[in-house]
């Protein structure tokens, strides 16, 4: 088995303990991880602006990048979810067949669905709240979205379950929006605020110490709300507290 490791844009420029962790995780399960350095922007900024045709030339990169590989791991489930979602449709634009969208995965679903981990060496003794990201949710399916009125299940939370020490809750309103969703952050940062307030006063009821998620995206936008009003509740990417100790 051999891995692409795309770390996206964001992580690698604000969050790369998230890349490293990612990369240590794989690596001590045994999977043949490759980084390649020409990797660019996935291009989901450009397409949620409303400029899809500027998106088209980094997934015709990313195409030729990462189509050798057996899979394509990203932490990231936004941007996993972008390139399996749009990918296709986006590179038909541009007279390309699409070969990677069936390959790329979120770490904690490629750790759930493919490896099928189901130990690890790590402790964590902390109070943890579960954030689920509306593109995990929805698109990827790391959760059950509560509208489908089907059998709760979370792949996060089983994975984070392995962890000594831990000790997991869920918020009300579980799979509500946190309020970023890229450009509406920055569009509607009024609406975006109050969601995020709404959010992170779920997540503090529970308790937590942290508050935990697939997506580093959504954990920027509570964080920065949680540093500019001072409440008492601090951040970590899932795939950090899953390769504690390593």
């Amino acid at each position: 088995m051999k891995v692409g490791l795309f770390v996206p844009c964001y992580v690698n420029a604000v969050y790369p303990e998230v890349g490293v962790a990612t990369y240590k995780l794989l690596d001590y399960l045994g999977v043949q991880v490759d980084y390649p350095l020409k990797q660019t922007c996935c291009g989901q900024p450009m397409a949620n602006a409303g400029f899809e045709d500027k998106a088209v030339p980094l997934a015709v990169s990313f195409e030729n990048l990462f189509n050798e590989y057996d899979y394509i791991v990203a932490p990231s489930a936004s941007c996993a979810a972008f390139v399996k979602v749009n990918y296709p449709r986006l590179l038909e634009k541009g007279g390309h067949l699409c070969r990677t969208s069936d390959k790329i995965y979120d770490v904690c679903e490629f750790l759930h669905d493919i490896l099928k981990v189901d130990k690890l060496p790590g402790e964590f003794p902390h109070k943890v709240s579960l954030h689920n990201s509306c593109h995990g949710v929805r698109e990827l399916h790391l959760s059950s979205a509560s509208e489908l009125n089907i059998p709760r299940y979370s792949k996060v939370k089983d994975l984070l379950s392995l962890i000594k020490g831990i000790e997991l809750f869920e918020p009300p309103k579980v799979d509500e929006c946190c309020g970023f969703g890229g450009m509406f952050a920055v569009e509607e940062s009024a609406v975006s605020v109050c969601m995020g307030r709404d959010k992170i006063s779920n997540h503090l009821s529970t308790g937590a110490e942290y508050i935990t998620g697939a997506d580093s995206s959504c954990l920027m936008h509570m964080q920065g709300i949680v540093n500019r009003e001072h409440l008492p509740i601090r951040f970590i990417h899932a795939i950090e507290i899953l390769a504690s100790g390593l």
